[in-house]
């Protein structure tokens, strides 16, 4: 047998397999940051130069997006390198968000349902501050289309499945634009808010409840509304 000398393993690669290993673990979600070279150098007791390299590594794989001043954001890992396509089709076509809203409603009705299964404390605990600033919104009308993605994306981690939260996350990601719009344009009284509240805080009753059954009900009723006020949106906007 043919034995081949054993390489010692660049310090950059060794700090890109760590980070790695903690992006999959769910330990950063899809659009949050990584800290800074500097507490990372620290973190790893290795020099800033390093913890460049690394952040380079896992660039070129598609896995981290590094911003002048902007910091390193993680990319969902359904991302297609260059540009999102999705994202670019609906903006062309927007008719093609009511078929993303569509799936969505299949893919989240069971986020829901696992979510309700397999949260942590600290989920749940999450959940209940995004409802509860929902509510607060209540008063003066103040929109909550970021606090009701940020719902969404919350349920879809409590699954603990990596693949549901990245998913979820290029969904979100491809329809930001188009789900602004509808916000903007079809949820203007005072009743279409307290809606949309008493929805979020079903589901997450449900999930807190530990009755997936009902998570899972909750999801697809509050996405059926969604997708008809979708629908009026798009007709609107073609006329």
């Amino acid at each position: 047998m043919k034995f081949k000398p054993i390489k010692p393993k660049k310090i950059s690669s060794q700090i890109a397999d760590q980070i790695r290993e903690s992006i999959l673990a769910g330990d950063f979600s899809p659009g949050s940051k990584l800290p800074p070279e500097r507490e990372l150098a620290e973190m790893f007791c290795v020099s800033r130069p390093s913890v460049r390299e690394a952040l380079n590594i896992l660039a070129s794989t598609g896995m981290v997006m590094s911003y002048q001043g902007g910091g390193t954001v993680v990319l969902s890992l359904m991302e297609i390198q260059k540009g999102n396509s999705l994202g670019d089709l609906i903006s062309t076509q927007r008719v093609r968000a009511l078929e993303v809203i569509e799936v969505r409603r299949c893919i989240e009705s069971w986020t829901a349902f696992y979510a309700a299964q397999r949260a942590l404390p600290e989920d749940l605990c999450r959940m209940k501050e995004i409802v509860d600033n929902m509510e607060r919104n209540l008063e003066g009308l103040v929109p909550s289309e970021d606090l009701d993605a940020n719902l969404h994306i919350v349920i879809a981690k409590a699954t603990q499945n990596i693949v549901w939260l990245h998913l979820m996350q290029s969904l979100f990601d491809a329809l930001k634009d188009f789900q602004q719009g509808v916000w903007r344009a079809v949820y203007l009284t005072a009743e279409d808010h307290r809606l949309l509240y008493e929805h979020h805080a079903a589901i997450v009753t449900a999930i807190n409840a530990r009755d997936a059954e009902a998570a899972r009900e909750a999801m697809m009723g509050h996405l059926a509304f969604a997708e008809r006020r979708s629908l009026a949106y798009v007709i609107d906007n073609l006329t």
